[in-house]
């Protein structure tokens, strides 16, 4: 168990260089955004949200597209700090796959979503995965992250990581369900706003993922 989990730790190292390795050409792709502005076909409370721009690849995306690239980022970024608390943790067998299934999920998601911001033109968002901020604190530390959906506070992230083995597991489930609720939530919110296919794609296939996470979860508890 113990392997498995220095194995996850060590898959997520590269994400700590992601934005450095991009952003040499975030400054190329900003300056090939060709922003073209729709009408919307109907009444929309939310037209900024709905005008829809074009990238120098092509592709067509809108703000809630952006904004849901921009915090699923460091929400699945705090999951997978969540699963690398469980190193070297004694861990039930369906625990600790449930475990490793989300983070070979969200680890390529969070890789994804970032290509995407940075074809956008858009910044890529610090997360707890980079090597400084895993030094100097949780993501929930972080400008921007007070009040998004599912998030741990500071606190609840330190109260799991000094639980004993013999707390950790349950609470972890209790924290990651509710993670994993918000996360539904956010998705919820791009398929009925966004308008990038591939966007509304993985928001609707976190959707189906996670729910189907949940109902393990509550089955563990």
């Amino acid at each position: 168990m113990t392997s498995n989990m220095h194995a996850q730790h060590a898959a997520v190292r590269p994400l700590r260089s992601l934005r450095r390795s991009r952003a040499v050409v975030a400054g190329a792709a900003l300056l090939g955004l060709a922003l073209t502005l729709t009408a919307c076909g109907e009444t929309d409370p939310s037209p900024s949200r709905a005008a829809v721009s074009t990238a120098s690849d092509g592709t067509e995306f809108n703000q809630a597209d952006i904004d849901f690239a921009t915090r699923m980022i460091p929400h699945h970024a705090q999951a997978v700090e969540m699963v690398v608390m469980a190193q070297g943790r004694d861990l039930s067998s369906p625990v600790a796959t449930l475990m490793e299934d989300i983070r070979t999920a969200q680890v390529p998601e969070i890789e994804t979503m970032a290509d995407w911001l940075i074809t956008w033109g858009e910044p890529v968002p610090e997360t707890s995965l980079d090597h400084a901020n895993a030094e100097n604190g949780h993501m929930s530390d972080m400008d921007g992250m007070d009040g998004m959906e599912g998030m741990m506070s500071a606190a609840e992230m330190d109260e799991l990581d000094a639980s004993s083995d013999a707390d950790f597991e349950a609470l972890w489930l209790t924290m990651m369900e509710q993670h994993h609720a918000g996360a539904i939530a956010m998705a919820e919110s791009e398929v009925e706003d966004g308008h990038n296919p591939e966007a509304v794609g993985l928001a609707e296939a976190i959707i189906t993922a996670q729910t189907s996470e949940i109902a393990i979860m509550k089955d563990l508890q």
